[in-house]
């Protein structure tokens, strides 16, 4: 079979062509034949050797892979062939496998695919997966009626802006550029602003009736995590998933004191907290499916290459005009 293959980590060069033997599944396990590959930001960060949950090398990425399933090995029960199902490594020992025609997994670990939801559209689940657990696990204080969106044209933030417009919160987003900010809108946000507006945490203040918002999730960080802290109504919850400009530009436990009134909270949130809850994390993913399904959210348009052409996926990814979804196809 073909496959992307990391040998040693590195710039585009690092992700390798190369023709593997076909794997068999073992007990216990099914074989799924791909026909749509998510690209996504860790794919990036695996390549480049970053990955803080880096898989031995040599090692193919790729997070997410949807499929049929066309083999499976002894004891299996409540699969068949021809099923079509979503393997996404949050349910593996290990990240990564992905990019490859063929993938091998634990039964248990595939999430069977309701025919409502197609191959390319079906590897965006993860983000919405995400978006439910930034969103609604990780404990605000107060009742949600409002939220902050930092870099709202990525994928995780995108599925997000959905997600919460879908459960009747007023979404407030952040976008570069104007293209971006009108990307946002047409995915369902009610206001889009400009992160770098100096104004910022007033303009929130103003889309709240003065109040502020009761989360804020931030991707950024920067100085616009510390925008985040000021656009808080009382009781707020500021929850950092990365960063990608650089740490807080300022003391967080200061600037939380300065706001003191406010009774702020800050949390540092990664879904490899529910490594060890299966059932909280599937059951994450199983809303996710259930939104997409029911057409409560929508995947983001894809961008199809073929799996040959994983180095243009991954120029693409960082290319600051890039909006949806990349997707290989084998």
């Amino acid at each position: 079979m073909k496959a992307i293959v990391i040998r040693q980590p590195g710039g585009l060069e690092a992700l390798e062509l190369a023709e593997l033997p076909r794997p068999e599944p073992g007990p216990g396990q099914a074989r799924v034949k791909a026909c749509a590959i998510g690209v996504g930001r860790p794919d990036v960060l695996m390549r480049t050797g970053r990955y803080k949950w880096m898989p031995p090398l040599p090692a193919i990425p790729g997070n997410e892979l949807a499929g049929v399933v066309d083999a499976l090995g002894p004891g299996v029960h409540g699969l068949a062939a021809g099923q079509r199902v979503l393997l996404s490594s949050r349910e593996l020992p290990q990240r990564g496998g992905g990019y490859a025609e063929y993938a091998c997994a634990p039964a248990e670990a595939l999430y069977p695919l309701p025919d409502a939801i197609s191959f390319d559209d079906a590897v965006s689940l993860p983000n919405f997966q995400l978006a439910q657990a930034l969103l609604f696990g990780c404990g605000a204080a107060a009742a949600v009626r409002s939220v902050l969106l930092t870099g709202a044209a990525g994928g995780v933030a995108s599925a997000m802006v959905q997600t919460a417009r879908g459960r009747g919160l007023q979404v407030i987003a952040t976008a570069n550029s104007p293209d971006k900010r009108k990307f946002v809108l047409e995915n369902g946000a009610h206001a889009a602003l400009d992160p770098r507006a100096p104004d910022l945490p007033a303009q929130v203040m103003a889309l709240t009736g003065g109040r502020g918002v009761d989360l804020a999730v931030d991707a950024v960080g920067a100085a616009l995590f510390i925008d985040c802290l000021r656009s808080l109504a009382p009781l707020g919850l500021a929850v950092s998933y990365n960063i990608v400009a650089g740490p807080p530009s300022a003391d967080v436990f200061a600037e939380l004191r300065t706001l003191l009134g406010r009774s702020l909270a800050v949390r540092v949130f990664s879904m490899h907290s529910f490594d060890a809850d299966t059932t909280q994390r599937r059951a994450l993913m199983q809303a996710a499916i259930d939104a997409m399904a029911s057409g409560a959210v929508r995947a983001p348009r894809a961008t199809v290459l073929p799996l040959d052409q994983a180095r243009r996926a991954h120029e693409l990814l960082d290319a600051p005009d890039t909006v949806g979804k990349l997707v290989l196809h084998p």
